[in-house]
This record gives structure tokens, C-alpha cells and sequence, in this order.
């Protein structure tokens, strides 16, 4: 066994069959998704994720398939969250330009043009990050022309810092956990004027974090069509403050309705936010330094917004110990006959490891309804977002995997 590893069921999860309903329509909705999608696959190099389908490594943990959407590529940011932080971006600044010159209506082309660079220059976008949220942020206002400042907890590597800094952001550190680093990024931002772009809500922050979650609802309408329609048995999300995992739930369920798939949040054992709450049945919130190699998801307080949809959309929750996220990046570089290799960082192999904890607990494989027949969706959140730290685990560059 390669470390601790935990699962609940989710006992308010709803039942099977039940609808999607206009309470959570009210947070996620079918024409949000479809507004997020049109916009952002009209970017300049926007093209779909690839889904490998890992025939090999499904046979090695007794599944029938298994599948990973790989979002290495993402507008060459590196993860899935190119999706999100850019899209809230435009969108703040089209807001900004409709308000200046009383227009019913700007398009991120009409950004993109230059078309209003004079009153778009004038805004300032901000946000806290463990480091891939930042970065598309700063790419989306480096794209769209804004001025941006993003703020990285004391945890955050060197190499995530100067992806962020490459596309023209100031970056600054907080002393803490990267909970502080959200509560000290909206109060500088409240005291300069600047807009914070996160990927997390609470009170009375609502709209941004919106737009965040439905830009990542373009992976999941990704993934359907290349699935033909046909929704697997299992979707494993991370978690984090829980954005990127109720989006996707969200968009399956409006998509699947009955059919949709069991639905399991994994997190790291040390900032296991979600886990906690769902088996507290109310948000907890999770203390002290969250220290995890899966520094995506080193999370503390579960955004109110993901908590919405995940308290009665995720089925279940597994806790993981770093070290089964490790081993997933490895057995991704060197796959099993017939898989291709893949590059997955410490975040984007979380599903795996999961599948892997499942392996050496069969509690856990039994919480999570796992069997022969199981045909199962992995979301490959990001790929090597810190190449030093990728080489140190895997052995390899990234270069050298695909070779």
C-alpha cells in the first residue's frame, strides 16, 4: 500500500433518477454552458482536449474501460484551468466596456480586436492561487490587454511563480495557506479598485466564481461528444475549493439526467474539504498548513457555490495520501501495453491514484460501486505545470515521456 486513503458514500446524495432541478438551474445552467462554449471556442487557438481511452491500464485494475481527458495542451497553459480564469476575465472586461460607453453587448472578438484597448487598459484582474488558476488569469488579461496582480500562498514553487509572471502579471507572495491568500487578494483588491477573478465564492461573491465554473463545463461537453453520448458508469473529479468538480457535475447531470454518471470527488488526505463536508453533511472547514504534493487541490474551505451542486450531485468521496498521486503520474509515463504515455502532474493523476488506492482497500472499492463492468472518466487536470517537479517525480521530462 502507498500511503492512507479513505472513501465515504455521500448520504445526501440524490437518488437516482432524480432531476436536476430549478434550485441548482438557479446556480448552473444549460445556457450559461452553451454561452461559455460559443465564447471560448472562438479564441485563437482553441481546440478540444484529447480523451484517451486506456484499454491496458483498465484491464490491470479490473474495469471494463476507462478513459482520461488529458488537458495538458490547453491553450499551452498547461490544465484545465485555461478554461475558467481567462473566460471570467473577458467577461469582466466586456461588462467593464458595455458600462463605459452604454453598449447592450461586447464579444471577446471585439476585445480581442483592440476595439476598446483604451478603457480595457485601465482595469486591474486579481485572484490567490496555488498556481494553475493564476496563470490563466494573467493569460486571459494578457490577452484581453488588462493589467493583472496575482497573489501565491508561501507553498506555491518557484516554477509555478514564473509561469504566472511570463504572461506579464506581478505576482506576490502571502505568509499562510492558500485560504489567507484568498482573504488578503480581495481585500488589497477592495482597497485599489481591482477586480478579483476567482475560482472560489463566498458571501456575496457570486458571479465571477459563475463564470469561472461554467467555462470549465467546456471539458465536460467535450468529453460527451467524443464519448458518442454515451455517459460512463464513474466520473472521478478533483476537488479543490470544489469548482472545477461541480461544474462537471453539473453539465453531466443537465446532459444525462437519469443516466448520469456516479459521480466521486478525490482529494488529498490533508485538505480534504469536500470529504469532510459531505460526511458532516454541512461545509467544514479544514485548518493548518494543507500540505500536499497535489498542489492544486491544497484547499481548505470548499467554495459555497461547488457546495451547492456537490452536496446532493457527488456520490461519494475518497481522501488520498500523496503517495498514490505519485504513483499514478509514474504509471501514466510508462503505461501499460496499448495505452499511450501521458503527462500528468501531481493534480491530473488524482483520479488514477484513487483507482489505485481502490486497488489496495477493497472498502473503498465497494463504497465507490466499482466492478468488472465499471467503465470510468478521469479528468486529467493538468499536465507537468512544473516541469522540475515532474522530472524529480517521474524520472523523466515530459519531452522524454512523449519521445
Amino acid at each position: 500500500m502507498k500511503g492512507e486513503a479513505r472513501a465515504i458514500r455521500n448520504a445526501a446524495a440524490a437518488p437516482p433518477g432524480e432531476p436536476y432541478g430549478a434550485p441548482r438551474a438557479a446556480v448552473m445552467s444549460r445556457d450559461r454552458f452553451d454561452a461559455a462554449l460559443a465564447e471560448i471556442s472562438s479564441w485563437p487557438g482553441y481546440q478540444a482536449t484529447p480523451l484517451h481511452r486506456l484499454d491496458g491500464l483498465a484491464a490491470r485494475l479490473g474495469l471494463a474501460a476507462l478513459w482520461y481527458k488529458d488537458e495538458r495542451g490547453r491553450f499551452g497553459l498547461g490544465s484545465f484551468k485555461a478554461l475558467g480564469g481567462a473566460y471570467a476575465v473577458a467577461n469582466v472586461l466586456r461588462g467593464k466596456v458595455m458600462a463605459a460607453r452604454g453598449l447592450p453587448n461586447v464579444t471577446s472578438q471585439q476585445l480581442l480586436s483592440g476595439a476598446y484597448a483604451e478603457v480595457v487598459r485601465q482595469a486591474t484582474v486579481t485572484c490567490a492561487t496555488d498556481g494553475n488558476h493564476g496563470r490563466s488569469v494573467a493569460w486571459g488579461a494578457q490577452l484581453f490587454g488588462c493589467a493583472c496582480v496575482i497573489f501565491v500562498h508561501e507553498h506555491v514553487s518557484q516554477g509555478r511563480r514564473d509561469a504566472i509572471a511570463k504572461y506579464g502579471a506581478e505576482v506576490r507572495e502571502v505568509k499562510g495557506n492558500y485560504d489567507d491568500a484568498v482573504r488578503h487578494a480581495a481585500a488589497t483588491a477592495r482597497e485599489n479598485g481591482w477586480t478579483v477573478v476567482s475560482d472560489t465564492s463566498y458571501p456575496g461573491y457570486r458571479d465571477i466564481p459563475l463564470d469561472v465554473m461554467h467555462g470549465y463545463g467546456v471539458m465536460a461537453a467535450e468529453v460527451a461528444q467524443q464519448l458518442g453520448g454515451a455517459p460512463p458508469t464513474h466520473v472521478f473529479a478533483q476537488a479543490g475549493v470544489g469548482a472545477l468538480a461541480a461544474a462537471v457535475c453539473a453539465s453531466f447531470w443537465l446532459r444525462w439526467g437519469a443516466a448520469r454518471p456516479r459521480f466521486v470527488v478525490v482529494e488529498p488526505t490533508h485538505a480534504d474539504c469536500v470529504y469532510r463536508s459531505l460526511e458532516a453533511g454541512r461545509p467544514v472547514v479544514v485548518g493548518g498548513d494543507l500540505d500536499t504534493v497535489m498542489a492544486g487541490l491544497a484547499c481548505g474551505e470548499v467554495s459555497e457555490l461547488a457546495w451547492e451542486i456537490l452536496r446532493g450531485g457527488a456520490n461519494a468521496a475518497v481522501a488520498l495520501g500523496d503517495g498514490y498521486a505519485l504513483d499514478a503520474m509514474k504509471l501514466l509515463a510508462g503505461p501499460a501495453a496499448g495505452d499511450p504515455p501521458i503527462v500528468a502532474g501531481e493534480t491530473g493523476g488524482a483520479g488514477l491514484g484513487a483507482l489505485l488506492a481502490a486497488q489496495d482497500y477493497p472498502e473503498i472499492r465497494a463504497t465507490l460501486a466499482l466492478d468488472a463492468g465499471s467503465r470510468v472518466l478521469l479528468l486529467g487536470s493538468e499536465g507537468d505545470t512544473d516541469p522540475a517537479i515532474y522530472r524529480q517525480v517521474v524520472g523523466r521530462s515530459a519531452q522524454e515521456v512523449l519521445a
